[in-house]
């Protein structure tokens, strides 16, 4: 059976994006420290910089980290997250992740831009451009997936809007233990998502807070 899957980062006081984005510096000037703990994991190194040495933390971030990329059989994003709003003039732009995008599912990219043709990528990733809802979306990705899970994988906006709308069976959240004090957040009106969804949490050796809500 098909799920839908959220992993999210967030501060101790709730933002889950940064501010200051600029084209050299899309995710903005604390996502560093946001996301630390995450891009320290072996299975970042690996599945995402292609580093095979072995370099990389191999705790409980890891284990979290390697279940972000297990049993996906396709993607949704904003366009933010695709970098339409940073490169909106350039109908060349493929995404911040070069030739193979760590993704190897079809991903499809919620926007209200000029239609754009889907774009095949090496290592199994296409992506495809829809202006429609997110249940229309979630509609032909879930087909896409086959059997396999569907990840939603942001940015804020696009998986808040999943969320709200109550199609989420699995969202993980990595809480940094950092303050922020600005971006945006991500709890705003979700209460009482824990009365719909299972709770655990579970805290890395760096301090990371783990946080799944499970349906």
């Amino acid at each position: 059976m098909t799920r839908v899957r959220i992993d999210m980062f967030a501060s101790l006081d709730g933002y889950a994006s940064t501010t200051g984005g600029t084209a050299d510096n899309p995710m903005g000037e604390d996502w560093g420290r946001l996301t630390a703990a995450y891009a320290a994991t072996r299975t970042f190194h690996e599945r995402v910089l292609g580093d095979t040495t072995g370099a990389g933390t191999t705790g409980i971030d890891d284990s979290h980290a390697a279940a972000h990329f297990d049993g996906i059989g396709a993607e949704i994003m904003g366009a933010a997250m695709f970098g339409l709003h940073a490169f909106p003039d350039d109908p060349d732009w493929k995404g911040w992740w070069g030739d193979q995008p760590p993704f190897g599912t079809p991903v499809y990219v919620l926007t209200h831009t000029a239609p754009r043709p889907p774009i095949p990528m090496q290592g199994g990733t296409t992506f495809h451009f829809r202006d429609t809802t997110v249940e229309d979306v979630l509609a032909e990705a879930t087909e896409a997936a086959g059997g396999s899970d569907v990840r939603v994988g942001g940015g804020v906006s696009t998986a808040r809007a999943f969320l709200r709308a109550g199609l989420v069976d699995h969202l993980h959240v990595m809480i940094a233990p950092i303050l922020l004090g600005r971006g945006t957040r991500l709890w705003d009106d979700l209460r009482g998502l824990e009365h719909t969804h299972k709770v655990t949490t579970e805290v890395a050796e760096s301090g990371t807070i783990h946080v799944t809500f499970t349906r």
